[in-house]
């Protein structure tokens, strides 16, 4: 250690009383957070890339301050996915430092894993108060049925209203409408059980018909409009 000519000459000052960190919560318990095997936690982070064009977010569960679960799903940009491919390779095992300090690619990955490291190390994580945590597979809970991520997609223009493209029910196909032209429903697919049922052997057709659903007064419509056609 090299001290400065200043500091060489000061006398000692003995150091009063030291309580360490403040305790956190973490998995029901309170941990004084010293070392990077101190911390654990399941928790969620969002990111954004520079020009925001595309958003990030991130899911990881640490158990003694190694990561050994990653749920990176991303929106808004086609590099993005193949960022996200990466990251969730390189992320399980690491320590929540070395993710810190690691390039996962992309921006909004990056973000996302920093504000997930706020949230875990101040024990805010989903976890704090749940006494054990989660088991190592929780992350795909936020899945839905076919492991696809939650989401919602909608476009509307002043001049032509609002389409409905794809919501947490599913896909949507159709439109319904009422004399005034308003969307009074919509008629859906769930792509992650045709997929499911197509892998087991179903017909295509048959999955696809019976995956189709509808919500709101579809029935009563008075026309029906593609989305993404019409």
């Amino acid at each position: 250690m090299i001290y400065s000519t200043e500091v060489e000459h000061m006398c000692p000052v003995a150091k009063g009383a030291y309580h360490g960190p403040a305790p956190i919560p973490e998995e029901g318990k309170w941990v004084q957070v010293k070392e990077n095997g101190d911390i654990s936690g399941l928790t969620h982070g969002v990111g954004w890339c520079a020009p925001q064009q595309g958003a990030c977010k991130l899911t990881l569960n640490v158990k003694d301050g190694i990561i050994e679960e990653a749920l990176v799903e991303t929106i808004g940009c086609s590099g993005m996915t193949h960022s996200a491919a990466m990251a969730a390779e390189i992320l399980p095992g690491k320590t929540l430092l070395e993710a810190l300090n690691t390039d996962l690619v992309c921006d909004a990955i990056n973000v996302a894993m920093r504000e997930l490291f706020l949230q875990i190390v101040y024990g805010r994580s989903q976890t704090a108060f749940s006494e054990g945590g989660l088991p190592i597979g929780a992350g795909l809970e936020d899945l839905g049925k076919g492991l696809r991520s939650q989401i919602g997609t909608l476009y509307g223009t002043k001049a032509k209203g609002v389409r409905y493209l794809e919501l947490a029910d599913g896909y949507i196909t159709r439109l319904a409408l009422d004399k005034d032209n308003l969307v009074i429903g919509y008629e859906y697919v769930q792509l992650g059980k045709v997929l499911d049922a197509v892998k087991k052997g179903t017909d295509a057709n048959d999955a696809l018909k019976n995956e189709t659903k509808s919500y709101g007064r579809f029935a009563d419509g008075v026309k029906f409009i593609d989305p993404r056609k019409e």
